[in-house]
């Protein structure tokens, strides 16, 4: 029965929109008439921590990155469910130093936040200076040099309030607040205790709003696995004292009600108001395939939220579905799988990402063809020859036509630099290599003829992956063996493009979902 259940919400949430002509019960929140459902989540595949702003009829969100760059991707969307990747607002080397960061390192949790024409986006580079902003008037960017914040602690945030810029973040296990300049960071006022929390470990992701009288500090507890939720508290003054909400925690799937769902470690959350006066919360949550694993990363899910005796209420206190209803007024669900086909007759868009900071000598795009001067190996996590795509959809197919001049090259599922498997052309054969944990181990190899070869990486029920070569199957691999439980780190998987101890010459990229 969980099977199925599991397999209704993935071929659900791949409808366009579904117009209910009764009441019904989905996931515990009830639909009425006239009510379009709409599939979560609303970003998938690696787009964990997400905040979100609205100005006027546009809304912006920002997701962490970690160890990959460019960093933070930026998507618009008009009505919170069809989002369009904008780019990605940290595109410098000067804005992202990345040294050897891994998963664990790099960019951690963003906010984005406007005020009087200016966006900010505030985050911590925990492989670099720690806390800092860059602002911009246009979304889409450019943005500037960072403007570095002495508060320390990670997942920072702002609030505008009266012409003063309050910043909360987490140092010392606890959520503070401090006044600073929003033009040069300088802190203004000493660091105050708000709240540490209900007693979950890693009180984190805080963000503090105005409504009706009330501040209301969000906050995350439980870290980010099965125990993850929100918790939200309130006070009349910034300063405190703070009230916990007797209802804590209000999202997380860590009871009897959530512990059957395929969707699992709810919270890190933002909330946002739509213009028809309804309230939303966009969090992170993951999918779980093959038991207790997850490999596609944490997602970004978005649920409804109600206000009862002045406190939040997401979702009307019941789990979060793979599918969700909005007022049938809303713009219907348009987004389609994925299907497109990179020739490299153009430079590469801001889906394509590198592991640490690039040489971008080594990555030439001309003539439809990408050539990468390979490098070490992906296990060193030294600036290896790699650029990827994020995996966005447990059913893929991804192919490509590679030349190898030397060394070897190939396709590669990535969590890690300590766990992923690379499909490589060497010496007339294509070997399917795991590195995981340390240890190092061909699956298997078949030989390819003539100077090119067709390589391929398909997965049709997010349990499996298949590596292909000339249409030959090369092996097999168990996704659990690429979870981030199996692997570790705070990312999600990515497909790319390698290149080791040589060139290679890559001649269209096609990402299916």
């Amino acid at each position: 029965m969980k099977q199925i259940q599991i397999q209704i919400i993935l071929f659900a949430a791949a409808a366009l929109f579904v117009s209910c002509a009764q009441t019904s019960d989905k996931g515990g929140m009830t639909f009425q008439m006239d009510t379009l459902l709409i599939r979560n989540p609303i970003i998938s595949g690696f787009h964990p921590d997400p905040s979100i702003c609205r100005v006027g009829e546009d809304y912006y969100l920002v997701n962490s990155s970690f160890q990959y760059f460019p960093g933070v991707p930026i998507h618009h969307s008009k009505d919170l469910v069809n989002w369009e990747l904008l780019g990605n607002v940290l595109t410098r080397e000067s804005q992202l130093p990345l040294r050897q960061a891994n998963s664990y390192g790099g960019i951690f949790a963003p906010t984005i936040r406007y005020h009087e024409g200016t966006y900010y986006m505030i985050t911590t580079n925990v492989s670099g200076k720690g806390n800092f902003f860059v602002t911009a008037t246009d979304p889409a960017g450019p943005w500037s040099d960072p403007i570095w914040l002495e508060q320390g602690g990670i997942d920072p945030s702002f609030l505008f309030e009266d012409g003063k810029c309050y910043f909360v973040s987490n140092p010392d296990g606890g959520i503070h607040l401090s006044e600073i300049d929003p033009k040069t960071g300088k802190q203004l006022t000493e660091s105050r205790l708000l709240w540490r929390g209900t007693g979950g470990r890693y009180p984190e992701g805080p963000h503090v709003y105005k409504k009706d009288g009330w501040y209301y500090l969000l906050i995350s507890e439980g870290g980010t696995e099965l125990a993850h939720g929100l918790t939200v508290a309130r006070s009349r003054n910034i300063y405190g004292p703070y009230e916990s909400n007797p209802a804590n925690p209000i999202l997380t799937h860590c009871r009897q009600a959530g512990e059957s769902s395929q969707i699992q470690g709810t919270g890190h959350g933002d909330l946002v108001q739509a213009p028809d006066g309804s309230w939303w919360v966009v969090f992170l949550a993951y999918r779980r395939f093959g038991g207790d694993f997850h490999h596609l990363g944490r997602e970004t899910f978005l649920a409804p939220v109600t206000w009862e005796k002045d406190w939040p209420v997401v979702n009307g206190g019941n789990p979060v579905a793979g599918q969700f209803g909005v007022p049938a007024s809303w713009t219907a669900d348009i987004s389609q799988p994925k299907d497109w086909r990179e020739e490299f007759d153009n430079p590469l868009g801001p889906q394509w990402i590198y592991i640490q900071n690039p040489d971008l000598s080594r990555y030439q795009v001309e003539r439809g063809e990408l050539t990468i001067k390979g490098g070490a190996p992906l296990s060193a996590n030294d600036h290896p020859g790699f650029v990827a795509v994020r995996q966005e959809s447990p059913t893929i197919n991804v192919e490509t036509r590679v030349k190898v001049s030397s060394g070897e090259a190939g396709l590669v599922v990535y969590q890690d630099n300590t766990g992923f498997a690379s499909l490589g052309v060497r010496k007339g054969r294509a070997v399917l290599h795991l590195e995981l944990k340390g240890v190092s181990a061909d699956l298997g190899e078949v030989p390819v003829q003539g100077a090119e070869t067709i390589l391929s990486i398909c997965s049709s029920d997010g349990m499996q992956y298949r590596f292909f070569a000339d249409g030959q199957e090369v092996g097999t691999l168990n996704t659990t063996l690429l979870s981030s439980e199996v692997v570790g780190g705070f990312t999600g998987v990515t497909i790319g493009l390698y290149a080791v101890d040589g060139n290679a010459s890559f001649s269209y990229f096609d990402y299916k979902e």
